[in-house]
């Protein structure tokens, strides 16, 4: 087993077809259909289910992509740490961020590093919590700024805060006046935006939870990969949403975002690491600049309600 059959088995899971694979890797269809048996019949296992438009992976194909995922970031990981040693440059700094931190968070981090007079170079990269649990474990990422709703297992919890549900609804909607908590039965009959089963199930399935524990199901008309699309769209009238209140940190004039009561269903932010990483002074001076700002968060989320967005003069 080669590493570029690793990484033609990556990219026919990651498109779901061989032909769009093949394009993309600028090698014959057939070929590459070749390649992907042989690495079968090596394995042992059936990898793909084969449809008549496409393919999917089988069980055997979701454990081995996982694996293979991990094999090769560690690859590319150990050429850039040879690359760093032989310059003497310090390793880089690896952060995961959901989208909202970017926001919120990060800007501080930034400042911080400066400050502290750090001069390992910081890279920064937005996913989703089960992407960045999937790179922490394959060691492409040193902390992981998430929002579990899974098992931590193998990963350390080194600081959390509660990022409450909120209700972003569009400016001028009747739902949009009024400062207190908010009943999400109030919006049981309006039409959602939100984030697909299969582009961040675990989000998918806590809001739907909140939903079901006011009594019905939402109807979700619309879907979009990030919050900031998901604010994007309800600004143009489209629905309302589900969102964490630092999502009240986005710079959207046409959103209002109220507070919900409270509920059994909890969001948090939480900073997370490999339970047994190895010892880094800067990667916990990193860590403590996240902690920092993340203390620095949740005295901005305990205020009454999230800052009101009004719309812009423009």
């Amino acid at each position: 087993m080669e590493l570029r059959h690793l990484r033609y088995f990556v990219t026919v899971a990651g498109l779901g077809s061989v032909s769009r694979a093949a394009e993309k890797l600028f090698i014959a269809q057939p070929a590459l259909s070749q390649q992907i048996r042989q690495l079968e019949d090596e394995i042992g296992a059936t990898l793909f289910e084969r449809l008549p438009r496409g393919v999917r992976l089988t069980p055997a194909g979701e454990s081995f992509l996982e694996d293979a995922h991990a094999i090769l970031a560690r690859t590319q990981q150990a050429a850039v740490r040879a690359r760093d040693r032989q310059s003497g440059q310090a390793p880089a700094l690896r952060l995961g961020l959901v989208p909202t931190t970017t926001h919120s968070v990060l800007p501080g981090v930034l400042r911080g590093l400066q400050a502290a007079g750090v001069t390992a170079p910081l890279e920064v990269r937005e996913m989703i919590t089960s992407r960045q649990f999937q790179a922490l474990r394959n060691d492409e990422i040193d902390l992981a700024l998430a929002r579990p709703g899974q098992d931590l297992a193998g990963l350390e919890r080194l600081a959390a805060i509660d990022d409450p549900y909120c209700l972003a609804v569009p400016a001028g909607h009747a739902l949009a006046a009024g400062t207190g908590p908010l009943a999400l039965k109030a919006a049981a009959r309006e039409p959602f935006v939100g984030f697909s089963r299969h582009r961040e199930a675990d989000y998918f399935d806590r809001t739907s939870a909140l939903c079901n524990e006011a009594g019905f199901s939402p109807d979700l008309r619309h879907e979009a990969g990030q919050f900031v699309s998901v604010l994007a769209l309800v600004g143009h009238g489209l629905g309302v949403a589900i969102v964490p209140a630092s999502a009240a940190t986005l710079p959207f004039s046409h959103v209002v975002i109220r507070r919900l009561r409270a509920s059994a269903t909890r969001s948090q932010l939480v900073l997370v690491r490999p339970r047994h990483a190895p010892a880094s002074p800067a990667v916990d001076a990193l860590a403590g600049l996240v902690q920092q700002e993340l203390e620095r968060l949740a005295a901005r989320l305990r205020e009454p309600a999230p800052p009101r967005r009004r719309r812009s003069s423009g």
